[in-house]
């Protein structure tokens, strides 16, 4: 399988004003995430609210610049490239969001919406963009006559496949999703979900998948990758995480995952404490405050990923947690 995306060392780091006669303080939104993706699989990118998850999702799309590290689309490195080949490699990532409705100008009819990408992009006649925007609709579950109907007319489901129909429009490389089911009610996720499975089956085309809700993410993934406070936790193939997570975070975040037939022997593992301010991060392990098996060396030394039992884990007693 060819690499159709490379992440190597990615950071994202702000600059926050603090007030008047203050230094600026630096926010580490995203700090070292480094990944390889082939052409039909997925990426599961998992954390809580604040892990640097949709600060990852602007880097990949190009809709914000990281401070460093270096990120390859295709085999082309992003950073350096000229104006004209930003623009290709724009073509060849594309972006569904979280909200449907948002993403959609409430003013344009759904059929011109999707042509948009066609009409920018390519020098297609406007009876090949139809023609092309009316293939789409149907590959997505939509029909003829929506063509010319707007946004405030359909559901939220209905919405949600207009965002992807529009963002697979020119057979991108990769598409990122962040959160694209989390607005929808539980009866139209699935449908969604499995869409976008056949879809990626049809094109073959690479997943960068971020979501909260574990339970959608091993419906989708191939690999996870577990982020907290801006940095990987644990990264590997869905079936080694799910089965046996290394890393105290993982552990606590599959335990909180809701199942309809609870396991009794797996006890519930509760994580104390709030997720660290980000202007002013923990020392060694960011986790190391909210960890159960935090030892003096997690508070002064940060730990890095490291390869154990299969996938990567950042944890300096991973072993011993786990008996490994």
């Amino acid at each position: 399988m060819s690499v159709v995306l490379t992440a190597r060392d990615l950071t994202r780091h702000y600059e926050v004003s603090r007030g008047l006669f203050k230094p600026h303080a630096t926010v580490r939104a995203l700090n070292g995430v480094s990944f390889d993706l082939e052409a039909g699989k997925t990426l599961a990118v998992v954390g809580e609210s604040g892990c640097g998850k949709s600060t990852l999702a602007r880097a990949l799309t190009l809709i914000e610049e990281p401070s460093s590290g270096s990120l390859q689309i295709g085999g082309q490195e992003v950073n350096g490239a000229s104006k004209a080949e930003r623009k290709q490699l724009r073509r060849d990532v594309q972006m569904v969001f979280q909200s449907p409705y948002a993403s959609l100008n409430p003013r344009q009819k759904i059929g011109d919406q999707l042509a948009e990408p066609l009409l920018i992009n390519t020098h297609l006649s406007r009876s090949e963009r139809r023609e092309k925007v009316q293939a789409m609709m149907q590959q997505v579950g939509l029909r003829p006559e929506h063509y010319q109907r707007y946004p405030h007319m359909f559901s939220g489901g209905q919405r949600q496949r207009i965002a992807l129909a529009r963002a697979m429009m020119l057979n991108p490389k990769v598409l990122v999703a962040d959160e694209p089911t989390s607005a929808l009610d539980v009866s139209i996720q699935a449908q969604v979900l499995n869409l976008f499975m056949d879809l990626q089956a049809e094109f073959n085309t690479a997943y960068v998948f971020i979501s909260h809700n574990l339970a959608v993410v091993q419906h989708v993934a191939d690999d996870v990758l577990v982020m907290y406070l801006g940095r990987p936790a644990e990264m590997g193939p869905k079936e080694k995480i799910y089965a046996k997570p290394l890393h105290p975070y993982t552990q606590a975040l599959l335990s909180a995952t809701p199942t309809i037939h609870p396991d009794p022997a797996k006890p519930k593992i509760k994580i104390v404490g709030e997720l660290p301010n980000p202007l002013n991060p923990p020392s060694g392990c960011a986790f190391h405050k909210r960890c159960p098996h935090a030892t003096e060396r997690c508070a002064s030394e940060e730990p890095q990923l490291r390869l154990l039992d299969a996938r990567q884990v950042a944890c300096h007693h991973a072993e011993v947690i786990n008996g490994l």
